[in-house]
């Protein structure tokens, strides 16, 4: 699997949990504070953010209720 399959997974389970509606590029890189075209090459495997690979790959390895806490723990952090 590569980064740009997991950023494409990622991105579609926003917007199924969105109501399916899509969500832009645009609005996507915005609300993560990065630029559409960063985005769109991460979208699109053009760019391989080293730091996003490491994430998932740590991800990865969790167990689902491990993910869900870890998630948890920092959605926390943003407040």
């Amino acid at each position: 699997m590569q980064i740009n399959d997991l950023f494409n997974i990622l991105h579609n389970s926003l917007e199924s949990q969105n109501n399916g509606k899509k969500i832009s590029l645009k609005d996507m890189a915005d609300s993560f504070g990065i630029s559409m075209r960063t985005y769109q090459d991460w979208k699109l495997g053009r760019a391989k953010p080293q730091a996003a690979i490491t994430v998932m790959e740590m991800l990865g390895r969790l167990e689902d209720d491990e993910i869900i806490r870890a998630v948890r723990k920092i959605n926390k952090l943003k407040d």
